[in-house]
C-alpha cells in the first residue's frame, strides 16, 4: 500500500457504501470504516479495510472522510454533534458527501465545515448498486475547485463521469434532475411494458429492439431484466427514490421550476410506498402499472 495516498474514513455501509469502499480498498487505499450494522463492519474487514467502534474513532486521523448514508436526517446525525465529524476530524479534512440529500443541507454543512476547518464536498452518484460494484458511477460535485481536484483520484476510483457541477449544494441539485429523469422514464418503460404485454407482444423482443432505438436509455438497459423476470430485488429501493422526489419537488418549487410530470410521477412513487412496496427497486412501478390495469400482483 503506497504511503502517498491519503487515509480515508467510510461512514455509511449500505448497498452503495460496501462497495464502493471495497472499490477503494482495492485501488490501494487504507479506509477505515463505520456502519451500525456488524455484518458490515465484518464486510469491510474481510476486504482489507479496518472496523471502526463509532464515527469518532474512525475520522479522527483520517485525511479524507467519506460518507453515505440514507438521507439529510443521516448526514446531520454522523456531521454534527460532539461524537460527530465535525467536533472529531482533524483540521484540515478533506469531508465528501456521497448521500443523496437537499441542496440546503450540503450548503449548511459547508458553512459549518469551514468553521471548523473542515473542507466540505457534496458529491451525490448515480448508477446504482450496479454501478457501484462496477466503478463506474457518475459523480456531479458541488464545492471549490481545488478541494474537488484533490479528491478526483478518490472519485476516479468509485466511478466514471466525475463532474463539478458548481459551489456548495450544486452536486446535489444535479443529483435531484437526475432523479427526475429516472423516476419518469422508470415510469415511461412500465407503462410501456404493460402495454405490450396486454397487445400480446413477445417482450423480451420488443425491449431488445426498443433499447436499440432512439427509446433506448440507461434505464431501461439496467431495468429491463427486472422487469422481464418481475424482480424487484432492490438495487435503489422505493423509499430512497420517494425521498428523492420530495427533495426535487421542494427544491424545483424554492427556484420557482415548474414539474407537471415529475409531480405526477412523485405521487404515483408515494403510492406505491404506501402499498407496502417501498422496499422494493424502484423498477417496482411496474407493479403500479398493473394494479392500475386491473392485474394482480
Amino acid at each position: 500500500m503506497s504511503d502517498a495516498l491519503p487515509k480515508i474514513a467510510w461512514i455509511g455501509l449500505g448497498i452503495m457504501g460496501s462497495p464502493m469502499s471495497e472499490n477503494l480498498i482495492k485501488s490501494g487505499y487504507d479506509v477505515t470504516g463505520f456502519t451500525l450494522e456488524q455484518d458490515k463492519l465484518d464486510r469491510l474487514t474481510a476486504a482489507g479495510g479496518t472496523a471502526a467502534a463509532s464515527v469518532a474513532e474512525a475520522v479522527h486521523d483520517a485525511d479524507v472522510i467519506i460518507t453515505m448514508v440514507p438521507a439529510s436526517p443521516q448526514v446531520e446525525a454522523v456531521s454534527y454533534g460532539p461524537d460527530g465529524i465535525l467536533e472529531n476530524a482533524r483540521t484540515g479534512a478533506l469531508l465528501i458527501d456521497m448521500s443523496s440529500i437537499t441542496p440546503q443541507t450540503s450548503v449548511e454543512l459547508a458553512r459549518a465545515g469551514r468553521q471548523k476547518g473542515i473542507r466540505v464536498l457534496d458529491a451525490p452518484v448515480s448508477g446504482g448498486e450496479a454501478g457501484a460494484i462496477e466503478a463506474v458511477l457518475s459523480v456531479m460535485a458541488g464545492g471549490e475547485q481545488a478541494d474537488f481536484d484533490e479528491a478526483r483520484p478518490i472519485l476516479e476510483a468509485l466511478g466514471r463521469t466525475i463532474v463539478l457541477c458548481g459551489p456548495a449544494g450544486s452536486g446535489q441539485t444535479v443529483k435531484a434532475a437526475n432523479q427526475l429523469i429516472v423516476a419518469v422514464n422508470i415510469q415511461a418503460a412500465a407503462e410501456a411494458v404493460v402495454f405490450l404485454e396486454k397487445s400480446g407482444v413477445d417482450l423480451t423482443a420488443a425491449l431488445e429492439v426498443l433499447g436499440g432505438g432512439l427509446a433506448g436509455s440507461t434505464v431501461l438497459a439496467r431495468k429491463k431484466d427486472n422487469f422481464l423476470r418481475r424482480d424487484f430485488r432492490p438495487g435503489f429501493r422505493i423509499d430512497l427514490h420517494h425521498k428523492d422526489m420530495g427533495i426535487v419537488t421542494d427544491a424545483a418549487r424554492a427556484v420557482g421550476a415548474p414539474l407537471p410530470v415529475g409531480a405526477v410521477v412523485a405521487q404515483l412513487v408515494a403510492s406505491l410506498r404506501a402499498q407496502g412496496d417501498g422496499g422494493l427497486d424502484h423498477s417496482a412501478l411496474l407493479r403500479a402499472v398493473e394494479r392500475l390495469a386491473g392485474a394482480e400482483v
